[in-house]
Parts: structure tokens; sequence; C-alpha cells
């Protein structure tokens, strides 16, 4: 299942304006990622799943192990990847191990929200494989309220597909996952999510 779409940035506060430039909807604060020195804004994309504006948080140091993403290398913001939502992650990562496919070390994470609080989760840690077509695995904590129901709503995620020289070279990694995406032929790697917003179908790349 689609947990969210990971949009990255140089400047959160000017792609949140710009998205709500051509979605009529605009992302709200998210939080902060302590320690990985990241910050997000949120935008629900229907019951189960949400768009993560993701980057750097000037409140901060640089993490000595780098941003998630690279994010402060981003020229022009993009969908670098997707997160898929599992139950007993462990479980689902040493399948996929046992696949052939690394889904990356399975690390908790938190965010520290804008009124204090916490929300905690489970992660596999970004790997980038496939060109960002194969997505990070989350498991949320036990009583954490989602974000695709305490985020501004109003866009709905209509299809989320890829693009690859050669995509027999990820579905392996996909499958391994027990997770499934459209992906088609094309010269350049790329996440393609069709919108449907306020100001009609939107396609975001």
């Amino acid at each position: 299942m689609i947990d969210h779409l990971v949009y990255a940035t140089n400047d959160v506060e000017a792609t949140v304006a710009e998205l709500a430039r051509r979605l009529g909807v605009e992302a709200a604060a998210g939080g902060r990622h302590l320690g990985f020195g990241t910050r997000n804004a949120l935008l629900s994309l229907g019951p189960t799943s949400y768009l993560e504006i993701i980057g750097p948080d000037e409140g901060q140091h640089r993490p000595t192990q780098g941003y998630w993403y690279g994010v402060e290398n981003i020229v022009t913001p993009r969908l670098v990847t997707w997160t898929a939502r599992v139950e007993h992650l462990e479980r689902v990562a040493a399948h996929a191990h046992g696949e052939g496919y690394n889904p990356g070390d399975v690390h908790n994470v938190f965010r520290e929200l804008p009124d204090g609080t916490k929300l905690s989760w489970r992660l596999t840690w970004p790997t980038g494989a496939g060109e960002g077509l194969v997505p990070n695995l989350i498991e949320w904590d036990d009583g954490c309220p989602h974000p695709a129901s305490t985020s501004p709503s109003g866009v709905e995620l209509v299809q989320l597909r890829g693009y690859h020289p050669i995509p027999e070279s990820v579905q392996p990694m996909l499958e391994a996952l027990g997770t499934e995406l459209e992906i088609r032929v094309a010269e350049v790697p790329k996440l393609v999510a069709i919108l449907d917003s306020p100001y009609g179908p939107i396609e975001l790349t």
C-alpha cells in the first residue's frame, strides 16, 4: 500500500507555495526530523496516503551521515521515491533479503510536531534503489495518527507510475518487497503521480 510520496526540495517554504499555486491546496508544516537535519510539510492524498515535501531544516546542523535524499543538492523539486506501508516490517525485510534484495536496515525514527509532541515509526533506510522507483518500507507505531488523516485535504492520488530504461531490472526488487508499480520504458528514470486537485488533474514528477 502506498503510504506516502516523497517530494524533495532545497527550500520547503518555497515549494509549499508553488505546489499550493498548482494544486489549490496548501500543505501544512509536518515537523522536524531531529538529528537528520530535515523538516517537512504534508498534504493528504486520500484516506491512506499523503505527500511529504522534505528539505533541509535551517535550525539544525548538517548531519554527519548526509541529508536524506540529498535534499541540499536538489535544484528543481521532484518526486524522489515513495514509501510503502507494511505490517511486520522486520519480517517483510527478511523476506526481501531471502529473495536477493537488500531493502536497507530498519531504523526507529520520530518527527517532532509543531506543537512539540512526537510521531514515531520504523523505516527501512532510503537506498535509492531502482532510481527511486523501489519504495522504502514503513510501519507506524501503535497509536500514532496517520498523516493522511491529519494533513490538509482536497487532493487525491489517482495513479502512481514509474519510468525506467530497463523496467525488468526494477521489477524483481518490487516483487521481493511484495509491492507493485507500473513501470514504462523511458530514457530517464522518474516517478509520475497523477493527482486530482481543485484545479483538475495535475501531473507531479
